[in-house]
């Protein structure tokens, strides 16, 4: 059962991004401040849960939650200021726009750059600790795979509907054949050179 919270008293905010190891497609960021006067067991590190539920657990979160935002940053950005930069600005930016400030962030993962003056916790596997993290996970998770599936109907020969621009072999298939296009990120290292010598 994940934990409630961090520190007893504070608002806190979860946050979590999605997208970080794609060959295309923005990085998506999310941030959570769980009610916790409504229950959370259900809620988990989005990897552990299915599509479906993931897709009822967001219409739950942002029914539920005190607070919540979501971030996109662009290919175009991770390749201008490297993929580490781009997913704290996703994160940085759905702090923005949460409607309440916290008074502390949690943070999936052991790297984080410093949020104005509030002080925040790096927490290795947070998504599997905190609601709040595991919230943000969903929320970051859902919105980002919605995004793939839309500019999916623009780009079908690279399969995103089901890979979600994770290098997965019919995605660097699908660029061997047809190239690079507007979304894939020009500073990955798009295809193998296994792949790139297969002619």
């Amino acid at each position: 059962m994940l934990k409630k919270y961090y520190k007893a008293g504070l608002i806190e905010a979860g946050c979590d991004e999605a997208g970080r190891g794609c060959l295309a497609g923005p990085v998506v960021a999310a941030a959570v401040i769980w009610n916790n006067k409504i229950d959370g067991t259900e809620l988990n590190d989005s990897k552990k849960i299915s599509k479906n539920k993931r897709n009822e657990l967001r219409a739950y979160i942002e029914q539920n939650a005190l607070a919540w935002s979501v971030a996109f940053v662009d290919n175009n950005t991770i390749d201008e200021i490297n993929i580490l930069n781009a997913s704290f600005l996703a994160m940085h930016n759905a702090l923005n726009s949460l409607q309440i400030v916290p008074e502390i962030i949690l943070v999936d993962g052991n790297r984080f750059t410093p949020y104005k003056k509030i002080p925040h916790a790096c927490i290795i596997k947070g998504d599997a600790k905190y609601i709040s993290i595991a919230a943000a996970s969903i929320l970051a998770k859902t919105h980002r795979d919605a995004f793939m599936e839309k500019i999916h109907l623009e780009f079908p020969q690279y399969n995103w509907i089901k890979n979600k621009g994770y290098p997965t072999k019919d995605h660097r298939e699908g660029i061997k054949k047809n190239g690079a296009c507007i979304y894939h990120r020009q500073s990955f290292t798009l295809l193998t050179s296994q792949l790139q010598f297969e002619f």
